[in-house]
């Protein structure tokens, strides 16, 4: 049997007293594979075994390098050393492929994607719906939340399955570091976009609810998903409304100078120019959260978003 001792070798332990009886001047004469081994390019010493055969193969693709992002990254394979031997986990993962790339993302070093046979068609067809995001943004006070649980029952009484990303509810987990400063507001966005781009990719509906003032941001999230797979809802409620409201008391203690950097108040918020969804108050029928969500929902259908 074949187990790892540190980092490098391939040890062969005896698996029967017979075994051991068969070691004679250091070397361990393996069952069934001794008379290949060194064929194999194995190399067995004691109750050692290493192997040779790949130094070549890695002399190549140690040369090699992969530009990222504008930035050259080596594609040296993270766990292979510069001697000639091959460590166990090397040798476990070796399919006689070719050797993928590595590459740089950011901070990110000697990464390589790993494509899997299950893809996000597969998951859409499994769920019968297609995975986007319905990006709700606007002030505090206009509704985002409320329309975003309305618009979930909604989904979820038709059999589609979605996810809600609300923009306090991350905050007291994933985003829990981050203050309401102009980078840190860029930030929890661009975090709450990588998320809901893995829910679209899972094929799921994803519900992002906040309030994401810059419109840099947003845009930069809809640029990260593949085209169609972000929706822009815009709650077009003007401010003297969401301060009348003031469901959480923000407006009043942003008045009274206790919050800064509140949006509508001393932060701006820059409106989106071309939603795909606008809902506005005092609208006739369109007043309610299960209006709102109704509306939504009609375009996801009309657009063939809950069908495969």
């Amino acid at each position: 049997m074949m187990t790892v001792v540190g980092n490098n070798a391939l040890i062969c332990r005896p698996q029967s007293e017979s075994c051991c009886a068969s070691m004679k001047l250091g070397v361990l004469k393996l069952p069934a594979c001794n008379c290949k081994a060194k064929s194999l390019g194995f190399h067995i010493t004691g109750t050692e075994v290493k192997t040779t055969f790949l130094p070549h193969v890695r002399k190549t693709e140690t040369s090699r390098t992969v530009h990222i992002n504008g930035k050259s990254a080596s594609s040296h394979q993270p766990g292979y050393n510069s001697n000639d031997e091959i460590s166990a986990i090397d040798f476990s993962g070796f399919s006689g492929k070719s050797i993928p790339l590595t590459s740089t993302n950011g901070n990110s070093t000697n990464i390589v994607w790993h494509k899997c046979s299950v893809e996000k068609s597969d998951r859409q067809e499994l769920l019968q719906q297609r995975g986007c995001v319905i990006w709700i943004t606007g002030l505090s006070g206009s509704g985002k939340s409320t329309v975003a649980c309305a618009l979930g029952r909604g989904l979820h009484a038709r059999g589609k399955l979605t996810y809600i990303l609300d923009g306090d509810n991350v905050r007291h987990g994933l985003n829990r570091d981050l203050s309401f400063a102009a980078e840190d507001r860029a930030e929890n966005i661009r975090r709450i976009g990588e998320v809901a781009k893995l829910f679209v990719d899972a094929g799921v509906i994803c519900i992002a609810s906040l309030i994401s003032p810059y419109r840099e941001e947003r845009d930069a999230c809809r640029a990260s998903l593949p085209e169609g797979d972000f929706i822009e809802v815009f709650m077009d409620v003007p401010l003297h409304v969401c301060e009348a409201r003031d469901p959480k008391g923000l407006y009043k203690l942003a008045r009274a100078g206790k919050i800064k950097g509140f949006t509508g108040i001393d932060d701006p918020y820059e409106p989106p120019l071309k939603s795909e969804i606008v809902l506005r108050q005092n609208q006739g029928l369109c007043d309610s959260p299960d209006d709102f969500a109704d509306v939504v929902i009609s375009y996801l259908d009309k657009n063939g978003y809950l069908k495969a």
